[in-house]
């Protein structure tokens, strides 16, 4: 019987395209296997004990014969490549009805009545990489006191601002009027503060990141556990993912070696329940930057750790290791990329070395784990618990 499941989402870690990346610009995109290619051969021994080389074929990471763990990948059945759909998807919410996009900048019915709430002008207003619009605009922020808003390529409104010139809980408190004011029928899925310093020749993001996101329209995994008297940790953007719906404990963090060590943590305190944790570095500092070395690096280093986490485990526990979309570091642009996620599943008392094969959705995760809690059937979703029961 399991009693304590520990879910970990490699931001971005994707692990081939889906067969309808074209429609997003995501053709060919690959993260794991293009990182892989690029340095010759990652080289992930401990997830590669678990059967990460049987979902694909890649140089460094190989197919094992007996691999300890239970391997697979998911699609995407939501419309999108962002955050918070990929969390939502895992928690069982498929949105067939995408968010709006903005890639001209936000019109002038968003702007106005944002720079009236706020007191301020702003600056930017385009979709734009969150290192390279600092660095355009970072001095003339310093100059005159106005926010930089900003966008991507997914469902975002994003405020930059030197914590010197609009410190941390005032940035935070802008971003919280836009959340209020971004609803329909402008419902831009996240609002996200991020805080920079430096000079103008040297600015730097800082880890205080902040995402303020639309609540979960329905009831998720996490809503039903806490109806059920399951306790639930989220760790690292999961309370802003969630809106804390659902959560006993929400943790922030700084880095993945942070979440790395709040997932420990919370393994010593709570012996049963739902440890639910996202690791952003991938995503944030590599993905987005397109910086491979530095991928590669997060990737070992959460390799590295893996063995201290399984030491830690019990009989009765379940470890479920995902992602929630791409960000192909070697591909053209910084945006996400519509790819599978990768599947690894483990523990001491399971089946081991079973093909869970592509899933055709992330919210397979979620009904995995209610079945393993006894909470009924959520909305979308196949259940793999029944095939690697001991």
């Amino acid at each position: 019987m399991i009693r304590r499941v520990v879910l970990i989402v490699l931001d971005s870690v994707g692990i081939g395209a889906l067969p309808d990346a074209h429609l997003y610009g995501d053709a060919g995109a690959h993260t794991l296997s293009h990182i892989d290619r690029q340095v010759g051969g990652l080289q992930l021994p401990n997830m590669q004990t678990l059967g990460l080389g049987n979902i694909d074929k890649f140089i460094g990471i190989k197919r094992v014969k007996n691999p300890i763990g239970s391997y697979g990948k998911l699609a995407i059945a939501s419309c999108g490549k962002d955050t918070n759909i990929g969390h939502w998807e895992l928690a069982g919410l498929v949105q067939k009805k995408p968010f709006p996009t903005y890639p001209n900048g936000f019109p002038q019915e968003i702007i106005t009545p944002f720079c009236k709430a706020i007191r301020r002008d702003i600056l930017g207003n385009t979709a734009a990489s969150g290192t390279e619009i600092i660095k355009q605009l970072g001095a003339e922020h310093l100059r005159t006191g106005c926010p930089i808003v900003y966008t991507s390529a997914d469902s975002v409104f994003q405020i930059a601002a030197h914590e010197d010139i609009i410190p941390l809980n005032k940035l935070y408190k802008i971003c919280e009027t836009a959340r209020r004011l971004l609803i329909a029928p402008h419902n831009v899925l996240r609002v996200i503060a991020r805080p920079f310093t430096g000079t103008p020749d040297a600015f730097i993001r800082t880890p205080y990141r902040r995402d303020f996101a639309l609540p979960p329209p329905e009831d998720t995994l996490l809503d039903k556990l806490q109806q059920a008297g399951i306790t639930v940790i989220g760790i690292g953007k999961i309370g802003d993912i969630f809106s804390v719906r659902g959560i006993k404990q929400s943790r922030h963090t700084k880095s993945n070696q942070d979440g790395m060590a709040a997932i420990l943590k919370a393994m010593n305190k709570y012996k049963s329940g739902l440890i639910f944790a996202n690791l952003v570095d991938f995503d944030m500092l590599y993905g987005h930057r397109n910086d491979v070395s530095g991928y590669e690096r997060a990737l070992c280093a959460f390799d590295t750790w893996l063995p201290r986490l399984s030491d830690k485990m019990r009989p009765d526990d379940l470890l479920i290791i995902t992602s929630d979309h791409g960000c192909d570091p070697t591909y053209a642009g910084t945006d996400h990329t519509r790819e599978y996620a990768l599947l690894l599943v483990y523990g001491k008392n399971i089946a081991q070395g079973v093909n869970l094969g592509a899933g055709s959705s992330l919210s397979n995760v979620g009904q995995s784990i209610a079945d393993i809690f006894k909470i009924g059937s959520l909305e979308h979703g196949v259940s793999f618990y029944g095939k690697i029961k001991a």
